[in-house]
């Protein structure tokens, strides 16, 4: 039997899922947003400006999506002139299921800061006080989550966050995998990449995204999300995305992507490798050695038996890397295994 991981039907949108504009600290409009990333092939932009959670549907149109969200970041108490270089910080972005959202979680506009101080409407009062902890966090998290929100952790390594600080993170939809404008700055993509597959091997089901955090225009168009969608509306991409039908890239595109009696295929833009990646000590990688890649497939099926007769299904997982000539990379979700049926994995129970 086969099972598509990436939606047969429907459209790839490319997506940036973290911008800020002149509302809080970018330099660019939304509408000046807008207009470079459709000009360069981009359907979907979520306008994320620090603290502040505006309805840019105005800029709707047929062939472009403004998602309605905001940055939320929690600070790590520090003293000193020289504190903000040394200060670990949490920052998360918050994705509203409805463009024209009126639930501020976690609301305190004394956070508020740069541009964004003079756009604080009414329904933003509030005096909810940021915790750095995971405790305060997880609650954050879980305040926005039941307010409909979707939440993603950022550039783990530029916030100086390392593993006991996310570990205990609970409820997140994504993590940030690449960030544009980090990798400008100097900081490593594998690092955030490892704290992806740090949080898989502890069972959390959060997915990778690649995003351009831009603030000016040298940090656009450097990393995005391909979301598999019936159709450009809010909420048919909305639910394509909290469903994880998306992978992230900075470089190579996934074209189709499914498992058939315990085979994972595979079909992709011309690359130089695709390794996959689980929970244990099995992996697979396939070089190309005459041109490039273009499609590849895995025989996972000893894999799937020995993680559901460990019984193991929860806990199991795949996923894949691909990676382009200049070393640019499309990472898939992680599929657990008890997404997955039986007759796909290749296992036959009678």
């Amino acid at each position: 039997m086969k099972q598509y991981l990436i939606p047969e039907k429907g459209q790839f949108y490319k997506a940036n899922m973290h911008t800020h504009t002149v509302c809080s600290d970018g330099q660019m409009t939304p509408e000046q947003i807008k207009e470079l990333y459709k000009s360069n092939g981009y359907s979907v932009v979520a306008y994320t400006d620090h603290d502040i959670m505006i309805d840019h549907s105005d800029l709707n149109d047929e062939n472009f999506l403004a998602i309605t969200a905001y940055e939320v970041e929690t600070n790590c108490p520090t003293d000193g002139f020289d504190a903000w270089d040394r200060t670990p910080t949490y920052h998360l972005n918050f994705y509203a299921s409805r463009p024209d959202e009126t639930c501020y979680p976690c609301a305190n506009p004394g956070y508020t800061w740069g541009n964004a101080r003079g756009l604080v409407q009414d329904y933003y009062k509030g005096d909810y006080q940021r915790r750095y902890s995971v405790e305060g966090q997880n609650d954050m998290i879980a305040q926005a989550s039941k307010a409909g929100f979707l939440v993603s952790y950022n550039h783990p390594d530029w916030s100086l966050q390392h593993y006991p600080d996310y570990a205990g993170l609970e409820g997140l939809h994504t993590i940030e995998v690449y960030n544009t404008g980090c990798v400008q700055a100097g900081y490593s993509v594998d690092a955030s990449e490892h704290a992806f597959q740090d949080m898989l091997a502890l069972g959390k089901r959060v997915f990778p995204v690649a995003a351009d955090d831009t603030h000016a225009s040298r940090e656009a168009l450097g990393g995005w999300i391909c979301v598999k969608a019936e159709a450009l509306t809010y909420d048919e991409y909305m639910a394509a995305y909290r469903k994880g039908d998306f992978y992230a890239s900075w470089g190579p595109a996934i074209e189709d992507l499914y498992l058939e009696d315990g085979v994972l295929h595979v079909f992709c833009s011309g690359v130089e490798e695709i390794s996959l990646h689980t929970e244990r000590r099995v992996a697979r990688r396939v070089v190309a050695t005459d041109g490039t890649l273009t499609w590849a497939e895995f025989d996972l099926k000893q894999y799937f038996n020995n993680v559901h007769r460990g019984g193991n299904d929860a806990k199991g997982f795949i996923r894949l890397v691909l990676i382009d000539e200049n070393g640019n990379k499309a990472l898939t979700r992680a599929y657990f295994a008890d997404e997955l049926s039986l007759s796909a994995r290749g296992i036959d129970e009678a």
